[in-house]
């Protein structure tokens, strides 16, 4: 009898172990994710303060990997392109910027579906001679707040709107920042 309680304790363990994690490796929101979670995502943005004065609109893409650290909480890696097209002010041509942008931070889903992220790195600058940048790099930051659908297994549509920012990328003057308002729309893919 007591073998026979032995042996139905270690079955029932075994059964909850293994529901248990059948039930971690399926994804049931978009607050959990087995593996790094993959996105690519096009991005458009209007340019703030100064900026909107010589640049007209922001196009550009990005790549970006979330590592999940805890329930709702990820770790995020962001790399892209953003080219902010110059206007013709007085006669004058003003050339592009492009700019490429390299970000650490953390994305966290208070609700299913719903995130608040937080982003900082640099922002590197192509072009720097054509617009008359005296530094290649700068600081910046950027938080954002989105929405992740799920759309089909293990794959999301996620649309998201920031205010991205950066330090002076010219020493002499103080409208060398690069600022604008942004939206991404981005194909995001689990990897387990």
């Amino acid at each position: 009898m007591k073998s026979t309680l032995k042996i139905s304790a270690l079955v029932l363990a075994f059964a909850g172990l293994t529901y248990t994690a059948k039930a971690q490796t399926a994804p049931t929101s978009t607050t959990t994710s087995n593996g790094i979670r993959l996105s690519v995502g096009v991005e458009t943005g209007i340019p703030t303060g100064k900026l909107n004065d010589s640049h007209g609109w922001n196009l550009g893409g990005s790549v970006q990997a979330d590592i999940p650290v805890a329930e709702q909480l990820f770790v995020t890696v962001n790399a892209g392109y953003n080219n902010l097209f110059g206007k013709d002010v007085a006669g004058v041509s003003i050339p592009n910027i492009q700019l490429l942008p390299v970000k650490g931070g953390l994305k966290f889903f208070p609700v299913s579906n719903f995130y608040i992220q937080g982003e900082a790195g640099a922002g590197f600058a192509l072009n720097k001679k054509d617009v008359g940048f005296d530094k290649s790099a700068a600081f910046i930051w950027a938080p954002q707040v989105g929405v992740q659908f799920p759309v089909g297994n293990k794959s999301y549509l996620d649309a998201g709107i920031r205010y991205e920012a950066s330090t002076k990328f010219n020493t002499a003057f103080n409208d060398s920042k690069v600022n604008f308002l942004g939206l991404r729309l981005a194909y995001a893919f689990d990897t387990k």
